[in-house]
């Protein structure tokens, strides 16, 4: 009876098993999110690596596949569900490459969709709060439309992924494609790149060198920052709901709002660093605000953020002086 029992249980975690395909496997929330789902699944990368980098898949490299490929190529696979993480986050990232930026998030999307469609395969992509542009109100629920600038320097970013987001609605409705999209506002923690360009990881790695912390515009432009375990969460949330509407956004951030002056001179007192800060102009379309409304969240996921920000500040913190002895 017990063989049994053993035999029943090992052909259930069988069948439960999926095989997930994580496109930008290999950047940041992917390293993460891979580390969440390792034990449940069968885990396919695919990660061109402009981006991110090899070495953060580098302790999963015999329990996952591999594939160094552009999304804009064609996929040759069959899975049973997909997130989409394939695109930089960071506008120093995607201003340096702003044509394929746009690609990634309109052929690069439209072939996982269509990969989506002929394996039967749920599909969540990660949209961006950028979407909402510089809003005109706060904080933004997932009913605003924002205010983009379509032939600015951050266009490529920001109507990329709004585009992405009408293909995926459009193939919900078209092909009944089982999509879902996450909202995600700023996002920080261990596995950042000290030179990826965000302001949590500049500001840390000037505060531990000692550095001016550079803060461009007068500091007033205020963000919310999500730490990334939360983020993580709502995303496994978001992919595994099985309730009503589940193909509309929903906007996964951390409502609690800091200015840049005030994130500066927190990580200058976390780290105890000499450092002073430098004011720079403001880039251009850079957005004055920026805060998630996130009751959708909560009501049909039951998720909230539960890192507060002077902790997760410090878990970061932690991790580039490890990272830099």
């Amino acid at each position: 009876m017990h063989l049994l029992i053993l035999l029943s249980l090992e052909l259930n975690k069988t069948r439960n098993q999926l095989k997930i395909l994580v496109t930008g496997g290999a950047g940041f929330i992917g390293k993460n999110l891979i580390n969440r789902l390792i034990d449940r699944h069968e885990i396919v990368v695919i990660d061109d690596f402009s981006s991110g980098s090899i070495e953060n898949l580098s302790r999963y490299r015999s329990s996952i596949r591999i594939i160094a490929q552009d999304i804009c190529e064609d996929i040759d696979l069959s899975v049973d569900g997909i997130y989409n993480l394939a695109c930089p986050a960071s506008p120093k990232q995607y201003q340096s490459n702003p044509v394929q930026t746009m690609k990634s998030s309109v052929i690069g999307v439209s072939n996982l969709l269509n990969l989506a469609k002929t394996s039967n395969a749920r599909i969540l992509q990660s949209s961006t709060s950028e979407i909402y542009g510089d809003p005109e109100v706060t904080p933004q629920n997932e009913s605003y439309w924002g205010r983009v600038n379509p032939v600015g320097v951050r266009s490529c970013y920001d109507e990329g992924k709004r585009a992405a987001e009408t293909m995926f609605i459009d193939y919900h409705h078209q092909y009944r494609v089982d999509t879902r999209i996450a909202r995600i506002f700023n996002t920080y923690g261990p596995g950042l790149h000290e030179n990826d360009g965000r302001v949590v990881s500049n500001f840390i790695t000037q505060a531990l060198r000692h550095d001016d912390l550079t803060i461009y515009g007068d500091g007033s432009q205020t963000r919310s920052f999500c730490y990334v375990d939360d983020l993580v969460d709502g995303l496994v949330k978001l992919f595994e709901y099985e309730g009503k509407d589940s193909h509309l956004p929903v906007n996964l951030g951390n409502t609690e709002n800091v200015n840049m002056f005030e994130l500066a001179s927190l990580i200058i007192r976390l780290t105890e660093s000499n450092s002073k800060i430098k004011f720079l102009p403001l880039p251009i379309d850079d957005p004055r605000q920026r805060t998630p409304d996130i009751q959708r969240a909560k009501e049909v996921l039951d998720w909230e953020p539960r890192v507060d920000l002077i902790s997760g500040i410090n878990e970061t913190i932690d991790y580039f002086r490890h990272l830099n002895r």
